[in-house]
């Protein structure tokens, strides 16, 4: 039988839903599980993605685009994808296609110039969003419209991101932003407002956090809560996803993961716990195709299969973990940069590859480019050798903007200078500052070992792909770029001195999402040093259904790794602790390929 709970939100849901959540806790799943669940009410539904990154076209099996494709085998159901470089090139092709064969060329390659930046990419990715989200008249077809957002920093940047222009626009005097004129800007000014009153009308709209009953994903989700509260949207509820229940003959995995589960769920933060909860189970099968997605809330979910036991023998990694730390330790020095899929355990790899090199008496930074940072959280405590940072953006965006301001001061009179500071406050000042900070992080690998966990991978392609469009941005504001920007992308290309991990599970959208990275980063000119491949349950010997399903469903996507996309590659399995804490860190760094995963619980 249907969830209750469920029935009721999807009979009363709101026109506009809203899913964010840390990265990997399921937003996709639970989005598109929700989308095919109206639909199937009789709802004509559009299905939205907002992540750089998103993987809806694979979970829904259907190619998607800019435009509302209809979906197959759920009538009523359209998705798209907001696509951040193809609506940059759109908004530049408005600005400049009225001035080509009417100014000379050399007028619009300047334009061009101009509106090549990451300030264009970001204004023109927000008004596609605003359009969705802020003019009923632009989907008037639809009864719902459903986002699946980026992780959780990105997404709160984006729903600010109304307030933030139509502030500086309000205050700016000089008609003139990063983006050039602001004639173009003030004609969406009423839009960005409707945006902003749509976001905080609970009739209108309701924001779905996503969750799973894991510590970190908890707090961000109640960091989250406070943060949308403050912006006055107070419609929120929870879903909590991958909830695991062992079964009557579960084992000893089983056993340690119920555990682990409860145990989070014990402390789950008091303003959280009073939000609407509905609980998803853990499903052995990854919810990919319509018929799979209506399982997950309507139900009908597929009867488990008779427990038997499983044992997959090893055989299944080139290098173990400890292996791959031996081979980066063995430089001396350099950048190590974990990237993939949010929710693959990024934080965890680099904190680990951190905390060991620091055992071994290096000297180690470990920061962050996220902006939804976790590792002091992760590595919790004070560790020798060991300084952990992050890059904040509010407080580079300070740092830089005083930067600015001191070294333009003797040149600039008081209006100069009053018409520099108005400049600066564009929100776009931000990307700028974090970016600067970036490269100054990555300088640091030429006196010591700097391991940066890196933002989910459509952010961190953006910042990439944004390089030289930043070097001309910090040009145009400092006069001369730092050593640490002219060096950064030779720093990034050099295999001696930077080293990329990407880092995976054993499932179809985490593999395919670090393929498409990996070619990315391969157009860039940067190649991967490995792959990890994290959480890993093949390898274990199990009776509980749901890890039997799992195990078994994981061969596929090791084999594809190893013999299609790594030169390197290392497994690291799942451990029954929760690897937060040097200790655990250390331990789960310092295993070799053939060990057995369950130690810990055996005892």
């Amino acid at each position: 039988m249907p969830d209750p709970m469920v029935t009721s939100f999807l009979e009363a849901a709101t026109r506009i839903l809203f899913l964010t959540g840390k990265g990997g806790v399921g937003k996709t799943s639970l989005a598109c599980a929700t989308a095919v669940s109206l639909a199937g009410m009789g709802r004509r539904v559009l299905l939205v993605s907002t992540d750089p990154a998103s993987n809806l076209d694979e979970v829904l099996g259907v190619e998607l685009h800019g435009t509302p494709i209809a979906v197959e085998g759920a009538a009523g159901l359209f998705a798209l994808n907001i696509d951040p470089e193809a609506a940059a090139r759109a908004y530049r092709e408005r600005v400049v296609g009225p001035y080509r064969g009417v100014l000379p060329e050399a007028s619009i390659t300047s334009m061009e110039e101009q509106l090549s930046g990451a300030c264009t990419v970001e204004i023109a990715a927000f008004d596609e969003f605003t359009k969705l989200f802020g003019d009923k008249e632009a989907t008037a077809g639809f009864d719902h419209i459903v986002f699946d957002t980026a992780p959780t920093g990105h997404t709160l940047r984006l729903l600010k991101l109304p307030a933030a222009w139509t502030g500086f626009m309000d205050q700016n005097t000089t008609g003139t932003s990063c983006l050039g004129p602001l004639s173009g800007l003030e004609a969406q000014k009423a839009l960005y407002e409707a945006s902003m009153r749509a976001l905080a009308d609970p009739a209108e709209t309701t924001l779905i956090l996503v969750s799973r009953s894991e510590r970190s994903a908890l707090a961000e989700a109640e960091r989250s809560r406070l943060e949308l509260a403050e912006m006055g949207v107070g419609n929120q509820r929870l879903f909590l996803n991958g909830v695991f229940r062992a079964s009557e003959d579960g084992d000893a995995s089983a056993v340690a993961l119920e555990g682990r589960c409860r145990e989070a769920l014990a402390g789950v933060p008091a303003g959280l716990a009073e939000l609407p909860r509905i609980e998803v189970p853990l499903l052995g099968y990854a919810p990919m195709g319509v018929e799979k997605l209506r399982s997950v809330l309507g139900g009908t979910a597929r009867r488990r299969e008779a427990a038997r036991e499983v044992r997959h023998e090893d055989g299944t990694a080139d290098l173990s973990f400890a292996g791959l730390i031996d081979e980066i330790e063995a430089k001396g020095r350099g950048v190590v940069m974990t990237m993939g899929k949010g929710g693959v355990g990024k934080t965890t790899i680099a904190s680990a590859i951190a905390i060991e090199l620091a055992r071994r008496g290096h000297r180690v930074r470990l920061s962050t480019t996220d902006p939804a940072a976790h590792v002091a959280a992760t590595v919790d405590g004070a560790v020798e050798n060991l300084t952990v940072s992050r890059i904040d953006p509010a407080v580079e965006t300070r740092r830089y903007s005083d930067a600015v301001l001191a070294k333009s001061a003797p040149a600039l009179d008081t209006q100069g200078m009053a018409l520099l500071e108005e400049d600066l406050r564009s929100p776009c000042t931000e990307e700028i500052a974090v970016f600067s900070a970036f490269a100054q992080t990555v300088a640091e690998g030429e006196r010591g070992f700097v391991v940066l966990d890196t933002a989910p991978t459509g952010h961190t392609i953006l910042l990439l792909d944004a390089a030289e469009a930043y070097h001309r941005e910090v040009t145009r504001t400092m006069s001369d770029l730092p050593e640490s920007v002219r060096e950064l992308l030779p720093r990034l290309r050099d295999p001696e001195f930077t080293r990329v991990l990407l880092v995976t599970l054993p499932e179809a959208t985490p593999v395919h999402e670090a393929q498409r990275l990996q070619e990315d980063l391969g157009r860039a000119g940067i190649a991967p040093f490995a792959w990890v491949v994290n959480q890993c349950f093949s390898g274990g010997s199990y009776l509980d259904p749901v890890l039997v399903e799992r195990s078994e469903r994981e061969g596929p996507y090791l084999a594809e790794v190893r013999e299609q996309l790594a030169r390197r590659m290392a497994v690291v399995r799942w451990e029954p602790f929760e690897p937060v804490g040097a200790e655990k860190l250390r331990r789960l760094a310092a295993r070799g390929a053939a060990e057995p995963m369950l130690e810990a619980v055996r005892g």
